[in-house]
């Protein structure tokens, strides 16, 4: 990658470059309009791993930061049938995880929430808007920058791996859920948000199993879009 516009950034190392991204993307969280903030820390996240990891990139390099989604980022001619059946794929391992993950999930909320009332479905004000900011504005940012970028960087500072319910993981699986939860704290410094580091690991595991951040941004949405359910549901919030 020796051509690349990234060597003053990747000789600082993917700890350092995220701490910074997380301070900026803190900063914005906090001073920019508050109607603007979610979209601008998306771009934020969804910019720096275009640059770090796009930008004058091979195929190949873009297929080992999980970027390919389907080929859209690849230099290779867009190929509809790939598209489709790589969406076929995460769609498929995303339903499978929310089948196995959903239920307990809904017995920890339950416990931590303690809602003073029997859960009622309440649909969002719009159902558009919830899936597509979630997708676009949480989902994918989060997923191509922590589990795209930083995961594939570290990666390459360390050879150990270890066996994890079939799949071979590394320390780059831990590092970057302790950052995303670090990240969130840092917008939002509820000690609550530290919980989001178990979260990481599984959309980790799914993006090694995968090969790709497809899956881990479906399930991504599925689990906030599921969370917000139930917060409405049981009347914690709006």
């Amino acid at each position: 990658m020796s051509a690349r516009p990234t060597s003053l950034v990747s000789k600082m190392g993917p700890l350092v470059t995220t701490l910074l991204v997380t301070a900026l993307v803190a900063a914005i969280s906090y001073f920019a309009p508050e109607s603007w903030s979610a979209s601008l820390v998306g771009l934020t996240f969804l910019g720096t791993t275009y640059w770090l990891c796009v930008v004058s990139a091979t195929t190949e390099q873009v297929r080992a930061c999980g970027l390919s989604l389907g080929g859209l980022f690849e230099s290779e001619p867009i190929e509809f049938r790939r598209i489709a059946r790589d969406t076929l794929v995460a769609v498929k391992y995303a339903l499978l995880a929310s089948i196995l993950i959903f239920p307990p999930f809904i017995l920890a909320f339950v416990f931590w929430w303690h809602p003073t009332h029997a859960f009622h479905f309440r649909a969002p004000q719009s159902w558009n808007d919830e899936l597509l900011g979630q997708a676009l504005v949480v989902a994918l940012p989060e997923e191509a920058f922590y589990r795209g970028y930083l995961m594939n960087a570290l990666d390459k500072t360390s050879q150990r791996r270890w066996r994890l319910l079939g799949v071979d993981v590394g320390p780059s699986l831990l590092w970057s859920s302790a950052l995303f939860a670090i990240g969130h704290f840092a917008t939002d410094p509820n000690p609550s948000r530290l919980a989001v580091f178990f979260p990481a690991i599984l959309f980790g595991w799914l993006r090694i199993r995968t090969g790709g951040i497809g899956t881990g941004v479906v399930f991504h949405v599925l689990c906030n879009v599921f969370a917000s359910i139930l917060g409405r549901g049981y009347g914690l919030w709006v």
